[in-house]
């Protein structure tokens, strides 16, 4: 393996995994304070690539369309919880599945019936539109780079706030001890709305640069939120440095197994029978990695209340 396909590998692999990250970290504390399972996660993620499209095609700027689903996404993600979570706040997490997963097919019929169902393109800014060099022989794709330096700077906002402010404070007390939290005179109800709207933004960015890469379709989001809940459940329930680097993990694993096993396979089988085996068995490996930490660690990585 030449030093330019390596690169290209481990660029990939931290521009899928940094995606993944935006995701998980909402994802991990609204799960790691709240107790609360949010199949619905990922249906803001495809909502805010739709917003993002939409937005993006009316105002003839894609930075100015990032905003406004940003926006729109947010305010979505802050009257399903005022409306919907807070009734499921105190049910079992049976109920919560239920009424999250119903909510799924809600927005997967909206999108169809105000979208349709074709897929939408999403087309990546013309200031990113062409790769850089990166050294002599190796291009790369600098909308990918502006992924990546975007993953990274969430990633650090995220957790400067959480380890080293007041909200941050009583986030983290919240995920150790939610009733002592409340006890100690922290609005739990606020922090829950304001973790929502974390949730919400963090998934319409997710949503608007990988919806540039990929299509932009109904049930885009079911998919990638499996891999989500892959992720916390490495990194560790309600911590973001688990999230992160579970997100690492699993978008390096996924992206350099897909590469490498189809040729590996070829040197023994049909081309045929490499194309389908490679890819299945690279999904394979995620979820072996999970059952490998699971099985030393149980709590995952770094838990929040280690």
């Amino acid at each position: 393996m030449d030093s330019s396909l390596l690169a290209d590998l481990v660029l990939n692999g931290l521009q899928f995994g940094l995606m993944l990250f935006l995701l998980a970290a909402g994802l991990t504390l609204v799960f790691g304070i709240m107790d609360f399972i949010n199949l619905a996660h990922g249906s803001l993620y495809m909502i805010g690539a739709y917003f993002t499209a939409s937005f993006t095609l009316l105002t003839g700027s894609f930075w100015l369309g990032l905003l406004l689903s940003v926006a729109a996404t947010v305010v979505v993600g802050i009257v399903l919880e005022v409306l919907v979570f807070r009734r499921l706040y105190h049910r079992n997490h049976m109920s919560q599945v239920l009424a999250t997963f119903a909510l799924i097919l809600i927005f997967n019929e909206s999108a169809r019936l105000i979208w349709g169902e074709q897929p939408l393109r999403l087309s990546t800014p013309d200031i990113l539109s062409q790769p850089i060099q990166l050294w002599s022989g190796f291009d790369y794709s600098s909308f990918r780079l502006f992924i990546i330096g975007t993953g990274l700077a969430v990633a650090a906002l995220l957790y400067f706030i959480v380890t080293k402010t007041r909200i941050g404070m009583l986030v983290r007390a919240g995920a150790s001890n939610r009733e002592m939290a409340t006890a100690m005179g922290a609005n739990i109800k606020l922090i829950f709305t304001s973790l929502f709207a974390v949730g919400a933004a963090l998934c319409a960015i997710a949503g608007a640069l990988l919806g540039s890469i990929l299509s932009v379709q109904v049930g885009m989001g079911e998919s990638i939120l499996i891999l989500a809940f892959v992720v916390i459940v490495v990194g560790g329930i309600g911590s973001i440095r688990g999230a992160l680097i579970g997100s690492l993990l699993v978008g390096g694993v996924d992206t350099i197994s897909r590469t490498v096993l189809p040729p590996l396979f070829r040197s023994f089988m049909s081309p045929e029978a490499a194309s389908n085996l490679g890819p299945a068995l690279a999904s394979i490996l995620i979820y072996v990695l999970m059952a490998g930490v699971l099985f030393f660690k149980p709590e995952g990585l770094f838990p929040a209340r280690s």
